[in-house]
């Protein structure tokens, strides 16, 4: 099979299209213009998180209020979302059984550092839907992976973990790497020295790379998605997840399936929908309900070893687990309303009818303009795949990663109210959109491709 290659831009038209755009986006964003200024007396690039700024290559819009798919700026502009704060939003904003749970629930108590009934009805709902008995919360998924590599390593002895090329599992310091001409390396400053050595990196889709580093019988855990989302989308080939189950079991290691992305994208995740077996499954981005939590599953045998090692104030040192916001009775009421009443099965098969839409849209695009594209799909997620055919592994999907088409594509779309899915995605569908709305987007997404191409 040829190696695909990276798409090449007229850079002057593109350079000279975003300049405007950036110069029109500013006209419309001066109250936020503002505020960002003002904000910079008391927070680092005025804003309370720099990933405000570091997702966004234009000052971002400070913002007022949302409802449904839509949100609004200071400036009264108003946005038709197709990033869903990068997959934590995409029950839509304000959806009434999370606003009825969170508002009763903040009456009773939002937080007691004990259980509540609700924790029950969230296990049995996910044991269920996904096939996987026993769970536990977090705040984040980065949280949870960083659980679940700990219960790994004492499980098996060892300390290795596999990730794979175009990963991303949060904000940890053993994941946060990738492959350097002399090993592996850390991607971002203030890690850790040496954090980064227990940590293999092979090719997505590649069975015999992964059996090769296996096969040293060092790995305690091999942590992946089963579909790649945050290098655009890279889908498993055929069988490839059941082989990475066989080997894990073959030479002793654990299997981790991060469906902090993925769990949107069918019900029951990618892991129940698709039957997948495994070890341990993280789910995050608090469901799409926009509260803050996380959770992650494990198998019987599992679940007795950690009950066995559960740490203790006054025993014996057990497994590092645990912290005093985890499970507030807040996050797993809110999710026992978004399981029972937002993620139904009939709520999945319309936005994935909707996904469908929007990639479907998206090549008849591609081909009135004579392009050698694609359109991602999988579920609700569509995207452009710069490339005459999807990816198999990380390196390949980076082709379609082009920082400067997509920082043009979403500043000619905010300005025309659409807020686009931010370099590392692509347009998402959330549980509030529309026929409609999908057809909105691929009218400004076509225009947007005119002005490039025509």
């Amino acid at each position: 099979m040829p190696a695909l290659r990276p798409f090449v831009f007229n850079q002057s038209r593109l350079t000279a299209l975003r300049a405007r755009e950036e110069a029109t986006f500013r006209q419309r964003t001066t109250r936020s213009q503002a505020l960002r200024e003002e904000s910079r007396r008391y927070m680092p690039q005025g804003v309370p998180m720099a990933w405000m700024v570091s997702l966004n290559r234009f000052s971002p819009p400070f913002i007022r209020s949302a409802s449904g798919a839509v949100f609004t700026d200071v400036d009264d502009n108003q946005y038709l979302d197709f990033n869903v704060a990068d997959l934590s939003m995409t029950m839509g904003y304000g959806p009434m059984p999370v606003v009825d749970a969170v508002s009763r629930q903040v009456r009773l108590g939002a937080q007691f550092l004990l259980p509540t009934e609700d924790a029950l009805v969230v296990g049995r709902l996910l044991a269920e839907q996904i096939g996987i008995p026993y769970w536990q919360f977090t705040l984040s998924a980065s949280g949870a992976n960083v659980e679940v590599m700990r219960i790994a390593r004492h499980i098996t002895g060892r300390e290795k973990i596999v990730i794979f090329d175009g990963h991303y599992h949060g904000h940890i310091d053993d994941t946060m790497v990738r492959q350097g001409e002399q090993g592996v390396v850390h991607e971002q400053l203030g890690l850790a020295r040496g954090s980064a050595a227990n940590t293999l990196i092979v090719p997505f889709n590649d069975l015999e790379a992964l059996e090769r580093v296996l096969a040293s019988e060092a790995v305690a855990l091999v942590l992946t998605e089963p579909a790649l989302t945050n290098c655009t989308l890279v889908q498993p080939a055929p069988g490839y997840l059941e082989g990475v189950r066989r080997l894990t079991q073959q030479y002793g290691s654990l299997l981790c399936l991060d469906e902090a992305h993925t769990f949107q994208f069918a019900h029951g995740g990618l892991t129940g929908a698709w039957g997948l077996q495994t070890d341990f499954v993280v789910l995050g981005k608090g469901l799409g309900s926009g509260i803050a939590f996380a959770l992650y599953g494990m198998s019987e045998t599992i679940a007795r070893h950690l009950e066995q090692f559960t740490d203790s104030d006054i025993g014996p040192a057990g497994l590092a687990t645990g912290g005093t916001l985890y499970a507030s009775a807040l996050a797993v009421s809110t999710a026992r309303a978004s399981l029972e009443q937002v993620l139904t099965i009939t709520n999945y098969q319309r936005i994935e009818r909707l996904g469908a839409r929007l990639a479907s849209g998206l090549r008849q695009t591609f081909a009135r303009h004579d392009l050698p594209w694609c359109a991602f799909e999988l579920g609700p997620r569509s995207g452009y795949c710069l490339t005459p055919r999807l990816p198999r592994n990380g390196a390949e999907a980076n082709l379609s990663m082009d920082p400067a088409f997509i920082d043009c594509r979403r500043l000619f779309m905010a300005n025309r109210g659409v807020w686009d899915g931010i370099l590392s995605a692509g347009p998402q569908v959330s549980f509030a959109h529309s026929e409609a709305d999908i057809d909105r987007y691929l009218e400004i997404a076509s225009a947007f491709i005119a002005e490039l191409f025509e």
